[in-house]
């Protein structure tokens, strides 16, 4: 891509402007591109592109405008206050992705800083307990073993029983003590969704609280936080948000904002400055926020959020989990063992394959499908989104049958 001259200073003096250029969306719909986003990923004309449960493609409106912001580095690069007010932008839409407010929702660098800020504001104490599941994602357990070593806690693990994990099972693992269920709210594993509302109103009846990793499920799936109920909730950019790392939405509700304090301190917390070295802070989302942000991936994630806001989550949520169900339903009529429950609604799909994970790979690089192998190379883990369609699964399950 090139720019010439007046484009990269036309991009660094109205960068709000280059987000606005770059929400425009396809809108060619057809049957094989029901949402009309297909001609904006341009790897979907010669690959099935079925690993965004591992990190998704990008529009090219969100790809230009980080592009363009280091481009415009070469010639006069944005300067601090118009990059905070890209952030500003992003901690809004991500508000609105989620049915919070701005001031709920601060940025950090990735998902499990969320977890790690809220677990070390809980004050947690010898004999309480954290509730998870073992359909979470790996760096949950990391850190509550490591809580558990320090702190003394009980670190109570759901088993999850033909790859689901319901409310009933936790319930038989809540108690007084328990100041924290933990889930991932899609699991990376098989998508299994868990009912957030429902843990919820478990965890808060024992007033403790309900964390939601989100990573696998927004900018994909439909999520409101004030009528689940949700207390805390973190998502990285790079899967369903169509952007890059370096950069996570975390959401704090409101009225638990004062006791969920920032585990770091620095400049960029500071709201005014006071006499003799003395400051006030934020005490709203920005308060996460201590340092210099990863400013180039806030420029990317802002064009993708105008992009998904654009095509609108519940479009996507409805495309991409009917695909899901018809791949699920498919390859169970083919004989496979699914790792996932027919009852879910997400758009992830895993499933056993039977075959060597080796010859498995060959089959998929030759057929130009991308896809997830689990680390033993057991299973295969398929994450649709916006640009997958209806063919792509009919070529998928043609490649299937041939393995059974």
């Amino acid at each position: 891509m090139t720019f010439t001259r007046r484009e990269f200073i036309g991009a660094a003096s109205a960068s709000s402007a280059l987000l606005a250029s770059a929400s425009a969306v396809n809108s060619a719909i057809t049957k094989d591109d029901p949402l009309g986003v297909r001609a904006d990923f341009p790897a979907v004309e010669n690959t099935i592109f079925f690993d965004s449960a591992y990190t998704s493609l990008s529009p090219r409106q969100a790809i230009k405008a980080a592009q363009q912001f280091i481009a415009i580095k070469a010639y006069r690069p944005a300067n601090v206050p118009e990059m905070i007010a890209e952030s500003v932008i992003v901690r809004q839409r991500f508000a609105t992705m989620i049915g919070g407010r701005k001031e709920e929702v601060g940025l950090l660098y990735a998902t499990s800083d969320g977890e790690n800020i809220v677990t070390g504001s809980l004050d947690l104490k010898p004999g309480d307990n954290v509730v998870i599941d073992d359909l979470h994602y790996r760096s949950s357990y990391v850190l509550y073993q490591k809580l558990k070593e320090e702190r003394g806690i009980d670190v109570r693990i759901v088993k999850h029983t033909q790859g689901a994990a319901p409310v009933e099972k936790f319930a038989a693992l809540v108690n007084k003590r328990t100041k924290l269920i933990s889930v991932s709210w899609i699991s990376h594993y098989n998508g299994y969704r868990h009912d957030l509302k429902a843990l919820a109103d478990l965890v808060h009846a024992q007033k403790g609280y309900l964390y939601v990793d989100a990573i696998q499920g927004i900018g994909i799936l439909d999520i409101d936080v004030k009528l689940a109920d949700i207390d805390f909730l973190a998502s990285g950019s790079y899967k369903g948000l169509l952007a890059g790392y370096g950069l996570a939405g975390f959401y704090v509700r409101e009225d638990l904002m004062p006791m969920i304090k920032p585990d770091r301190a620095g400049w960029f917390q500071v709201d005014k400055a006071l006499e003799d070295h003395q400051f006030e802070l934020h005490t709203d989302g920005r308060k996460f926020q201590y340092a210099t942000l990863s400013f180039d991936s806030v420029y990317y994630l802002n064009a993708a959020l105008n992009y998904i806001l654009y095509v609108g989550v519940a479009n996507i949520e409805a495309h991409t989990v009917r695909l899901a169900d018809k791949l699920n339903r498919g390859l169970r009529a083919q004989g496979f063992e699914l790792n996932t429950p027919l009852s879910t609604a997400s758009s992830i799909v895993s499933f056993q394959h039977g075959r060597s994970g080796k010859e498995i790979k060959q089959m998929l690089e030759k057929a130009g499908v991308y896809i997830s192998i689990s680390d033993k190379q057991t299973y295969l883990r398929v994450g649709l989104a916006l640009y997958n369609n209806e063919s792509e699964i009919d070529e998928f399950l043609k490649l299937s049958a041939g393995w059974i």
